[in-house]
């Protein structure tokens, strides 16, 4: 398959720079995943398609501030660090632009805007596409020098400063260790979740730690060669219990998100039932894959030729989804992380 086939023109202009003042006012495009049809609503309006039939399915990972901005110790170079994921403790896997200035052994400072070095690292492996193993030197705790030091980590397509670190972040984000938002959950308020178990839907939680396999682009012409970079993720066994019976008595399982996605069908698709387990993911799904937990997704627009483009695509199909985008485009919808969403019932 020919990644091609996944791109689509977007106007620069319908990059969502900024979040809405109230998430839930966000447009919400409902998609039948079987005919295509569209209706154009509003995010809030999301409470009037779920029913106490439903299990909604929410990624709790929280997002680090985890763009650091440092200098090499011998040349004073700069260079820029984006975390991925904790490997163990005080080693992260680690995104270095430009790698080509590191090397095994380098240690790069990042200093207060007194100068002050409160942090160091040590490359301690070089590995492909700009991604290193390093060891980090602090003295404290290491997540208060990340919130002194670190920036959340905007996708590059975002020029506009963000306010409010906060509107990066899900209102239900709880376990921290993220690299990027799973932004379909942004839409949602306090308020929209309590109406939606109100309505006698049941919510529940994964975490998958996003990291690199959800945002990397695609760097290959043909689909088939692309290989996902694995990403951490966790179900809890009160949330496995729930799934399973959901399953048993053909509840839908609305997935909110590719991350939730991804979770529930690596578990369900290697275990062939929901189960209490942490582990790590590379799964890469496109057209042809065969879901086996998900029966409804919310989405948000996804960028071209992206892995996530793809996965949407293989929901519903590349012709409808395509089409949805189009009717976006021309309906002015806002894309991607900041924009608007969509429902794949």
């Amino acid at each position: 398959m020919d990644v091609k086939e996944f791109d689509y023109e977007l106007p620069e202009e319908l990059i969502a720079q900024t979040p809405l003042e109230k998430r839930s006012d966000s447009r919400l495009m409902i998609v039948d995943k079987k005919t295509g049809e569209i209706e154009h609503k509003h995010f809030y309006d999301i409470i009037d398609y779920i029913t106490e039939n439903d299990v909604l399915v929410l990624n709790n990972t929280k997002v680090m501030p985890s763009r650091l901005y440092g200098e090499k110790k011998d040349t004073k170079a700069k260079i820029e660090v984006l975390l991925l994921r904790e490997l163990k403790k005080d080693q992260y896997e680690v995104l270095v632009r430009p790698q080509r200035r590191v090397n095994v052994g380098t240690i790069i400072d990042f200093k207060t805007s007194n100068n002050n070095i409160i942090l160091s690292l040590e490359i301690i492996e070089k590995k492909e596409e700009g991604i290193c193993i390093v060891k980090f030197f602090y003295q404290g705790i290491f997540l208060e020098k990340l919130e002194q030091l670190g920036e959340m980590p905007l996708p590059p397509y975002i020029h506009e400063k963000l306010q409010n670190k906060d509107r990066y972040q899900t209102v239900y984000a709880k376990q921290l260790g993220s690299a990027a938002a799973p932004t379909a959950g942004l839409h949602f308020t306090p308020e929209l979740l309590q109406s939606i178990k109100e309505k006698g839907a049941q919510i529940v939680y994964v975490t998958l730690h996003v990291g690199l396999g959800t945002f990397r682009p695609v760097s290959v012409d043909v689909v088939e060669e692309h290989h996902m970079h694995s990403e951490w993720y966790k179900m809890d066994q009160e949330t496995a219990d729930i799934l399973n019976q959901a399953k048993k008595n053909n509840k839908r399982i609305i997935s909110v998100g590719t991350t939730s996605t991804r979770t529930l069908e690596s578990i369900y698709t290697k275990y062939h039932q929901f189960k209490a387990v942490e582990e790590d993911t590379n799964i890469f799904i496109y057209p042809g894959y065969n879901f086996q937990a998900v029966d409804a997704l919310i989405t948000n627009f996804h960028l071209p030729k992206s892995t996530l483009v793809m996965l949407v695509s293989a929901f519903s199909s590349k012709e409808i989804i395509l089409n949805s985008y189009k009717e976006a485009i021309k309906e002015k919808y806002r894309f991607f992380s900041f924009g608007d969403a969509m429902f794949i019932k």
